[in-house]
């Protein structure tokens, strides 16, 4: 199976957008031997932008497009959280059995029961709905390493999330669901044909 560096931040609409869609796509990823390491980034350390302030209504208007495009009902946040705190949950759970299911929770919290993501409890209720706790000296070792790897995803010229990482190449954004399995199918020959070369 080859895995795929998926770069993420819980405050991205797109990346709820991805998140349903890529969702939809894991059969045919599977059939291409393809799985997901979703990977959560701090976007707003790695842009410099402002936390706790509106989001231009540029941005907004691009959300919409993109999840109406993709057939996902979604209104875009209109204020941007600090997501730190449960980007670094997710890194704390990553690759063990509850990943995914923190993931969905997240997403489904604040984009479908519009709670707000950086709100005082927030974090704690949705660990308590998992039967997880996040220990205040493990979130801050996990932030202090979410801020490294936001770092090296801008060394990789990751621009923005979400990101698939195809070796050291990042494709960036959403693209409808046709084009994003043809490019994975051809990243999935490459390695394969490299594979061959060298063997």
């Amino acid at each position: 199976m080859l895995r795929v560096r998926t770069y993420y931040d819980f405050a991205s609409t797109l990346c709820y957008v991805a998140h349903r869609v890529f969702g939809e796509l894991a059969p045919e990823l599977e059939k291409l031997g393809v799985a997901l390491d979703w990977a959560p980034l701090d976007l707003a350390g790695l842009l410099g932008w402002p936390r706790g302030v509106e989001v231009l209504p540029a941005r907004l208007a691009n959300a919409e497009r993109v999840a109406a495009e993709h057939g996902i009902a979604v209104a875009p946040l209109r204020l941007w959280p600090d997501s730190r705190d449960a980007d670094a949950a997710a890194l704390i759970l990553a690759r063990g059995p509850q990943a995914a299911a923190f993931r969905e929770r997240v997403f489904s919290a604040v984009f479908e029961e519009r709670r707000t993501l950086d709100a005082p409890g927030t974090l704690d209720a949705i660990a308590r709905d998992l039967g997880v706790t996040f220990e205040p000296h493990r979130l801050e070792r996990a932030r202090d390493e979410l801020a490294f790897r936001t770092q090296v995803a801008a060394e990789e010229d990751v621009t923005g999330v979400p990101t698939l990482m195809l070796d050291q190449f990042p494709f960036g954004g959403i693209q409808s669901r046709e084009t994003t399995l043809l490019v994975v199918e051809r990243w999935v020959r490459r390695r394969q044909a490299g594979a061959l070369a060298h063997g």
